[in-house]
């Protein structure tokens, strides 16, 4: 009788790449079932992305619908947790269930290899030169990898800086500038608040219709209200949805802002668009405080020229142009069922991708991306332990 292939040194039962939300989550609710995981990441300290996020930052969602399986947020943190308080919490979550990442591995490439029981399915290539092997590969790098940088008409000629939001931390750094921001998503949006509290001269560039939300109406959170929504049959939650949004937040024309015709609710579920989250920006766009423009038509050399025809200058150019998450370049070999916006349109591989699962990347889903990443995690893990005793 053949004996089954010995699994090479670095071989691992399941593999978790990224020490972020999601990739906690994963190895977090294995340990909850009694199975084990390694987890590697490219940053040295769990939670890398929170870490780099402007400092204003808070969740969006409320604190009991945020927390990862196995750890809820400590009592005493606030309804929406501060960009600090969730790298607390993550360091905390890490400490609490024994997960340990391994820093300074920058996965370049992944392959699959020969398939025997309980030997590697997946090749983890690194920077470094070093090869990881695992039966089980959870890709949990996240849908915000990389800033999306777009080139604007007439870039060359422009004198000021052009920064995507990426490097935006506080406001100190633009201190008597004109800045302007251009898009008007979460990040945007409270990008452009932050400066305009600190008074900084700001501007938003809005080139197309945007939904907006009140992160609360009459103390009740918004986020609680569009889960109940979405377990209504679709058209009576649209409709729902599109009445709640006429009500709390009205005809913005007057101000430079179309809304789309489709709910917020719509939107998210079948465009993967996340509405504003408004915490203050209206009101200061309604005061004259934040100005919006159109879409840029080309910079000059000290400003801009909007598509309706307006010139004005500006000594910052801020891109709250979003992410990507890129994934596909690590597959060399594997086209992996994406979307157009380049998201895993599955929660686990099939066929040649099998062992292959994805959590965090699933931004279509009503009550924020990390109550998601929980629900995620948690089917991946009782799939994970039941698929391979010997974890």
């Amino acid at each position: 009788m053949t004996e089954p292939a010995a699994a090479p040194p670095d071989h691992h039962p399941v593999l978790i790449v990224g020490a972020g939300p999601a990739g906690l989550a994963v190895a977090g609710s294995l340990r909850l079932l009694g199975r084990s995981s390694t987890v590697v990441d490219e940053a040295a300290l769990p939670g890398s992305s929170w870490r780099e996020h402007y400092e204003r930052l808070h969740l969006h969602t409320v604190k009991s619908h945020s927390a990862l399986p196995g750890l809820p947020f400590p009592d005493a943190a606030p309804r929406y947790v501060p960009r600090q308080g969730v790298v607390d919490y993550l360091e905390a979550y890490a400490r609490h269930h024994g997960i340990e990442p391994l820093g300074g591995q920058t996965v370049v490439r992944i392959t699959a290899g020969p398939t025997a029981e309980h030997v590697a399915r997946w090749r983890v290539h690194t920077a470094s030169g070093r090869v990881w092997t695992a039966t089980h590969l959870v890709l949990a790098t996240g849908a915000n990898r990389e800033p999306r940088t777009p080139v604007l008409p007439g870039q060359d000629a422009f004198t000021g800086r052009v920064l995507h939001s990426h490097a935006y931390r506080n406001a100190a750094p633009f201190k008597g500038q004109s800045v302007l921001v251009v898009g008007m998503g979460n990040t945007g949006a409270e990008i452009a608040l932050d400066l305009a509290e600190q008074g900084v001269g700001v501007a938003l560039s809005v080139r197309s219709p945007v939904n907006i939300v009140l992160r609360d109406v009459l103390g009740r959170p918004t986020q609680l209200s569009s889960i109940a929504l979405a377990k209504l049959p679709e058209p009576i939650g649209d409709a729902c949805a599109t009445l709640l949004r006429h009500l709390t937040v009205g005809d913005l024309s007057r101000w430079g802002l179309r809304t789309p015709a489709v709910s917020p609710l719509r939107q998210l579920r079948h465009e993967g668009k996340t509405p504003v989250i408004d915490v203050g920006t209206l009101a200061r766009i309604k005061r004259g405080e934040i100005p919006v423009y159109p879409g840029i038509a080309t910079l000059m050399r000290g400003g801009v020229r909007f598509t309706d025809g307006r010139g004005q200058a500006f000594d910052t150019i801020l891109l709250a142009t979003g992410y990507q998450p890129l994934l596909q370049g690590l597959f060399p070999d594997h086209p992996l069922p994406l979307d157009e916006r380049g998201l895993p349109t599955v929660l686990h591989g099939e066929g040649p991708l099998d062992g292959l699962h994805f959590v965090g990347f699933d931004i279509r889903q009503p009550g924020g991306l990390l109550r998601t990443i929980a629900m995620q995690a948690e089917r991946v893990a009782r799939r994970l332990a039941m698929s391979d005793k010997s974890m």
